[in-house]
């Protein structure tokens, strides 16, 4: 798989879940796959994302910084989003929050095997801290 492949196959991934096209998500998660060396496979996978967008009804993934060096790719994904309730253990309660999640993939055979995430959750916090001072 090229660099342009690579590339090509993510944006459709992302273009998949902002559809939230789950049914078509094993074209292109691998049905063993692990987050953060957790083995969900793909059916905890499409859960862990069924269970973001009940969180966060207007989820939009929104890359901007993307590398592929095969088999490895990172992006920097975007989000300017109004969870409802808790998030990350803080209290947003549908109040809009902006933040980036920098993420890594490792794909075998044209499927993401390994997910490596973190959110910038400092980001949320210190926009949170900034409402309470209105």
């Amino acid at each position: 798989m090229t660099q342009d492949d690579l590339a090509t196959v993510y944006r459709d991934y992302i273009a998949c879940l902002n559809l939230r096209d789950w049914d078509n998500l094993g074209r292109f998660v691998d049905r063993d796959v692990r987050r953060n060396g957790a083995l969900l496979g793909l059916s905890g996978y499409r859960h862990m994302l069924e269970s973001d967008v009940e969180q966060i009804p207007d989820l939009v993934f929104d890359i901007r910084i993307l590398i592929a060096t095969p088999p490895r790719l990172a992006a920097r994904l975007w989000f300017d989003v109004t969870p409802k309730g808790e998030f990350l253990g803080l209290p947003v309660n549908g109040r809009r929050v902006c933040f980036a999640e920098n993420v890594f993939y490792e794909f075998r055979e044209g499927l993401i095997q390994e997910v490596w995430s973190v959110v910038d959750k400092a980001a949320i916090e210190a926009q949170l801290k900034a409402d309470e001072k209105r």
